[in-house]
């Protein structure tokens, strides 16, 4: 196999390098550049098996990222890949920010910290469920700019974007070469899905890119994602749930099958039904990517976090990826971390025959098939997966002179061709449920309220014959917009019957409305993700003489995919009021004003001294439209992630301690008739050490009396293992290159373990079943086969301690031989409850 050096200098060069560490782009290298071939990357030498979770810094807080890299890092990655989001560092047009959680430099180094690599996505068009795909509203202004073309106004400012993070990069010495985690870079995001549009300037484009990225950083790979047909100086890559069976390969035969993007469930939009990913599912996608001579793999999202303030693309929830292994609160999900964690291991036992045997494959069937890779005449170089790909059925596998059985879409990892230590449909990694537990000190809120004057033609300062577009009119800087015209009615032109009422019609193109006539709140209308544009119709009560018609419009992010982003637009697009006797009245053309923004923004309601600007009432109950909540409350107990439950009340924002923690929509239901999302984060950053204070900005007529404060926990865990369940994949090493049993580590048939998280300790055992208990972590059930000792050996072996081990022994629960159903294959699931202790645990 060929190496590659990522800026395709010939291998001379990159051997001189190497030895003299000559000077490059005015730089000094400390290490030689990172470079590649048909099989893997070679990061100072050394092939690297390659697992990397995805980590966006804007969607955390700084004070956060410490515990969620040493977690990445526990679950056994190495390396941690992060966009870069050009409009929170450019929010306008030549003014920076890389501060708090947008400090990009501070991120890296905190990864470089705990002895990780990183895959850097610089764009500058990222998708990502963010505003705008990452770009600048401002740039959509710039004159004749068409996005992601070969367009001289946008390569100029995407090359001068692209130009001053890479030069960060240098400066801080952030590259690998330099002594610094960056190992892998990204330009551009899945174009290949719009380049057709762009035709020849498409293809022009993506080649200009490609050199353009080369070009200001040559000692590290670059790639793009999703990218046929990639110029040849960057690596193609997928992105996807299944790039074993999706992925064609790479670009040409010198370059290795990276997966950048393996979906550990999906995000979700409001109105969208729960979205979830089994972890055997992930553990199965990985382990058939590496037996297909895959050698990375990037989880998105690892850590999924917050799309704080107004940050997500339209429509996406605050909460992000929260089906991640780790959630939204940066808590361990189980069994999905632990389970990969396991395969990680696995496949680093396997590393060694992975890079240096000679990969087959012979396939027994239409749904079972073996994979080896093995070095001829080397006994301890061979690793071998046996996979079976039916979705119902499980197998045994006849293989060098054993039987395995291999379980229905599963595969079997043996890294010395001989050994099964993992398994992808058998879990042996503990499980966790989260609980949200109402906090004593942070309640009995006592709720002030302030309604935003409903404005009319007069009082809006910006006039226009027909309603703006809205993306134009408030430039990104508002999710609000106030439109509004008067009308003159004539008494003969009202309907004579009471019945027969005018109806106002506003045909909008996106995303949500409230609409009042005369100031009374008329109704509430919105679009969905993948129908922006709706209709509102309603009733409405018109007196003779002079009408207002007030719209309060809406954008719940700009859209962040597709082609001709610049020319996206959004907004009313024609009002009528229908059954006058005169007819339809028309009123798109009637002189309009406009006003971004609502009063309680600007002065602003959400921060102390704004809030003292209005009087503020006494919350009436009434559930009002377009009002301002406030109260103060206690920090909660412990430390315990903190969230906030919003059922009561309809959309709008929330503001802890003048913090946007984004936007909620409890009014939006799924089919399942349940919001997409009920409970939001608040950072414990956010938080004072006593007295908070909490606004609530109401669109539509939520009440806030049962708004709940939260502490977040994951101390229910529960293990749930078989007398067929083969022995932990920790239970096993590499040592002399040959597969070994680490001595001092308990043999998982032998025993179910349970580990508390942080410094807690069992507390409760909650359920306790050997036999054939039925159900899952938070729903276990006895089956027909049940010890009547198994509360007790739990209790015995787990209450009081962090964690414990209990056997899994038919004689410690049948004590007098009462086995009343001998010939079951036996099953042990326990629930246990997790807690603080004053005794010091063991």
């Amino acid at each position: 196999m060929g190496l590659h050096l990522a800026s395709s200098f010939l291998l001379t060069l990159f051997l001189a390098i190497a030895m003299s560490k000559v000077v490059l782009a005015d730089d000094i290298n400390i290490n030689p550049p990172v470079i590649y071939d048909a099989r893997s990357l070679i990061i100072n030498g050394s092939r690297q098996l390659l697992f990397s979770g995805s980590i966006h810094y804007p969607r955390t807080q700084p004070e956060m990222w410490p515990d969620l890299i040493q977690k990445a890092k526990a679950g056994g990655l190495n390396v941690i890949q992060t966009y870069v989001f050009w409009n929170i560092h450019e929010p306008v047009e030549g003014q920076f920010n890389f501060a708090g959680n947008a400090d990009l430099v501070r991120f890296i180094k905190c990864i470089h910290e705990h002895g990780l690599w990183v895959n850097l996505r610089i764009g500058p068009y990222i998708a990502a469920e963010w505003n705008h795909g990452g770009f600048p509203y401002w740039l959509r202004e710039v004159a004749n700019i068409t996005f992601r073309s070969y367009n001289e106004p946008f390569m100029y400012y995407m090359r001068r974007y692209s130009e001053m993070i890479i030069n960060m990069m240098k400066n801080e010495k952030l590259f690998y070469p330099q002594g610094g985690p960056i190992i892998m870079a990204q330009i551009e995001n899945e174009y290949g899905a719009v380049q057709a549009t762009y035709r020849e300037d498409g293809a022009k484009y993506i080649q200009w890119a490609a050199e353009m990225a080369v070009g200001l950083y040559r000692d590290i790979p670059w790639v793009m994602c999703k990218q046929q047909n990639a110029p040849s100086i960057v690596i193609e890559t997928c992105n996807g749930r299944h790039c074993a069976d999706t992925f064609k390969g790479p670009n040409g035969p010198d370059k290795p099958s990276l997966w950048t993007e393996n979906w550990t469930a999906q995000y979700r939009a409001f109105g969208d039904p729960p979205s979830q990913r089994s972890a055997e599912d992930l553990a199965f996608s990985v382990a058939s990517f590496f037996a297909k001579n895959g050698t990375f793999v990037n989880y998105y999202m690892y850590y999924g976090g917050t799309n704080y303030g107004r940050t997500s693309s339209s429509f996406v929830t605050t909460r992000y990826y929260d089906e991640g292994p780790l959630d939204e609160y940066g808590l361990l999900r189980e069994p999905k971390w632990g389970h990969l964690r396991d395969v990680h291991r696995a496949l680093r036992l396997s590393k060694k025959a992975l890079f240096w045997g000679q990969r087959s494959s012979k396939r027994i069937n239409k749904n079972v098939e073996i994979v080896t890779y093995e070095k001829p005449g080397d006994a301890s170089m061979c690793a071998a997966f046996l996979i079976n790909n039916h979705t119902k059925l499980p197998r045994t596998v006849n293989f060098r002179g054993s039987s395995y059985y291999v379980p229905s879409k599963s595969i079997s990892i043996l890294p010395d061709c001989k050994t099964v230590v993992f398994n992808s449909q058998t879990i042996i990694a503990q499980h966790s449920t989260r609980n949200f537990v109402p906090s004593k000190k942070a309640s009995n809120f006592r709720w002030v309220s302030y309604r935003e004057s409903i404005p009319t033609y007069n009082d809006l300062p910006i006039k226009d014959i027909i309603p703006r577009e809205l993306y134009q009119l408030t430039k990104d800087a508002s999710d609000y917009a106030w439109y509004s015209t008067s009308i003159n009615i004539d008494r003969r032109d009202l309907p004579m019957r009471p019945d027969m009422i005018p109806v106002l019609e506003v045909q909008n193109n996106g995303h949500a409305m409230v609409a009042f006539v005369n100031g009374e709140f008329i109704g509430f209308a919105h679009g969905t993700i993948d129908q922006k544009k709706f209709s509102l119709q309603k009733p409405v009560n018109l007196r003779p003489g002079l009408n207002h018609i007030t719209l309060l419009c809406m954008t719940i992010g700009i859209q962040n995919s597709g082609a001709h982003m610049e020319k996206r637009w959004t907004g009313p697009d024609v009002v009528l009021i229908k059954g006058l006797n005169a007819g339809t009245l028309d009123l798109t053309e009637t002189n309009w004003g406009h006003e971004v923004g609502i009063s309680g923004e600007k002065l602003p309601l959400y921060l102390e001294e704004g809030a003292g600007k209005v009087q503020w009432s006494p919350d009436t109950g009434l559930g009002t439209s377009v009002t301002w909540y406030k109260t103060h409350f206690k920090t909660p107990e412990g430390k315990n992630p903190v969230a906030i439950t919003m059922n009561s009340m309809s959309k709008g924002m929330i503001w802890v301690n003048g913090n946007s923690i984004g936007r909620y929509w409890s009014s939006f239901l799924t089919p399942q008739g349940r919001p997409s999302q009920t409970e939001y984060h608040i950072p414990r950053e956010f938080l004072k050490p006593k007295k908070n204070l909490l606004v609530v900005f109401e669109e539509v007529g939520g009440k806030p009396e049962n708004i709940t404060i939260m502490t977040v926990n994951r101390d229910t865990i529960c293990s749930l293992i078989s007398e067929v369940t083969p022995p932990s994949v920790k239970s096993w090493e590499r040592k002399e290159n040959e597969l070994r049993k680490v001595l001092l580590v308990e043999d998982m048939k032998a025993g179910a373990r349970l580990t508390c998280p942080d410094d807690k300790v069992i507390v409760d055992v909650e359920f306790a079943s050997f036999g054939d208990p039925i159900g899952a972590c938070g729903m276990f059930s006895l089956g027909t086969c049940h010890s009547p000792n198994s509360m007790s050996v739990v209790l015995e072996h787990c209450l009081g301690k962090h964690s414990c081990t209990i056997p899994l022994d038919r004689e410690a629960f049948y004590l007098t031989g009462d086995d009343t159903c001998p010939d079951t294959f036996k099953s042990l699931a326990v629930q246990v409850r997790c807690g603080k202790s004053s005794m010091p645990h063991t």
